[in-house]
């Protein structure tokens, strides 16, 4: 019983550092910040899409004892590599890579250091990276064991002193549909992603412990992201709080990295600022050579079959990282948003339907259903990202939820309902035609 609990503890941690990246920091309080009085409904669905759902892709990782291309393979495997390729994509060179310099650089440099060049430090971040992921070391896991728990106990600190002297009063905010769009900020987060693409480091992990059967393997996971969700609700709820304290007493318009710096400013002093935005620097340079040699690695061996060598790839994830990186967080943000709409429900589903398990044995309502989020999405996507005539706007918008950014889930649920209805009855009359042969 007490190896089982601390067996639960570790891993716990585990997954809590995984899903804990730093650059995730700034999400919270801006949300904060936009919701005000409404913080307690933002948290709830914050929580839901930036940790529940990669809890969720674990324990469906975990019941297949697979990851992303075993859920996406039941589409198609063509299917499988491109949907695998623009989630390496995105968690990579083209958002989350990008994102962790552009948060290094205005959390860890350009508050002390006003005069260096965005580019300068970008590539400077860049070349310790590179040197790094082509010659790993010990030294960076170490650095990554250290600074998890250091980054927490400031953020407690931070949090708890915040609670207990407030920066601001709490005020109502003009935002509305506030559950749907707090749902959306946790898209920026990427852990599902992560969840299903790393899912497989977490079940080496639970079975090495020695819980080798199925059972014990998502039993095990479950209890141990019981801890991680804790702890992430703690520091995701505690910091969301923080930034609704200062709808009246920080700038409307101000960065979301700059609030971040604000609220550790007002609630330890100038020197818990500094340690913060050197902590989060550090933190994001370990999550960045992860996943740099995640990417790169993919693209070697999944994608170019050994053509492109790894080195080749680090080079050109390197080059188009700093590239996005110089556009800086908020951009990166913006430009995240509509790669993320279109991705996410595509995980979401697939999630959904492995959980679902025999319940869905027939692969076609699998491909049907997800079709169908996908042209969905895109249409979504389209229609609010790009100049879209009122009248076919008003038209998307008479599916229900569209309006919250959802428009996918109705037609999803409907397809995966009729298409399995179709599939069994189909079943059924084949049944009935080979007895009666």
């Amino acid at each position: 019983m007490k190896k089982n609990f601390k067996d639960i503890i570790i891993i716990g941690f585990a997954l809590f550092a995984m899903f804990f990246g730093a650059g995730n920091l700034i999400f919270p309080p801006y949300l904060g910040k936009m919701v005000g009085k409404s913080f307690f409904v933002a948290i709830i669905g914050f929580l839901i899409t930036g940790v529940g759902l990669p809890l969720m892709g674990i324990i469906a990782s975990a019941k297949i004892n697979g990851s992303f291309e075993d859920m996406a393979n039941r589409v198609g495997r063509i299917f499988s590599l491109i949907s695998g390729t623009a989630m390496i994509l995105a968690i990579g060179p083209l958002l989350a890579i990008p994102r962790t310099a552009a948060t290094t650089y205005e959390l860890g440099v350009k508050p002390f250091f006003t005069g260096i060049n965005p580019l300068v430090a970008i590539i400077v971040y860049f070349l310790i990276n590179s040197a790094f992921v082509l010659k790993p070391s010990s030294i960076i896991d170490n650095i990554g064991k250290i600074l998890t728990p250091l980054l927490l106990l400031m953020l407690s600190i931070i949090i708890i002193k915040g609670i207990i002297n407030p920066i601001g009063n709490i005020e109502n905010t003009p935002i509305t549909n506030v559950f749907p769009m707090s749902l959306l900020q946790g898209y920026q987060t990427m852990d599902a992603m992560a969840s299903v693409i790393f899912s497989s480091i977490i079940i080496a992990s639970v079975v090495s412990k020695g819980y080798n059967t199925k059972a014990k393997i998502i039993s095990t996971t479950m209890s141990s992201g019981i801890v991680a969700v804790v702890g992430l609700a703690f520091v995701y709820g505690g910091l969301l709080y923080l930034g609704a304290q200062t709808v009246k007493t920080l700038p409307g318009n101000i960065m979301k990295t700059e609030l971040v710096i604000e609220i550790a400013r007002r609630t330890l002093g100038a020197f818990g600022s500094i340690a913060l935005g050197l902590s989060v620097a550090l933190a994001c340079l370990t999550t960045s050579i992860g996943l740099t040699a995640t990417a790169a690695e993919y693209f070697s061996k999944t994608v170019t079959k050994g053509k492109v060598s790894y080195q080749t790839n680090v080079l050109l994830i390197t080059i188009i990282s700093i590239i996005i990186a110089n556009m800086g967080v908020d951009r990166i943000i913006k430009f995240a948003s509509p790669i993320l709409s279109i991705l996410y429900p595509v995980v979401i589903v697939l999630i959904s339907i492995t959980l679902m398990g025999k319940l869905i044995k027939n692969n076609k309502v699998v491909k049907f259903t997800v079709y169908t989020t996908l042209t969905f999405s895109l249409i979504d996507t389209i229609i609010n990202n790009m100049y879209i005539s009122s009248s076919l706007k008003d038209v998307f918008y008479l599916i229900p939820l569209s309006k919250q950014g959802f428009a996918w889930l109705i037609p999803s649920l409907l397809v995966l309902f009729l298409t399995s209805l179709f599939t069994r009855v189909q079943h059924i009359d084949d049944e009935e035609q080979q007895s009666a042969a």
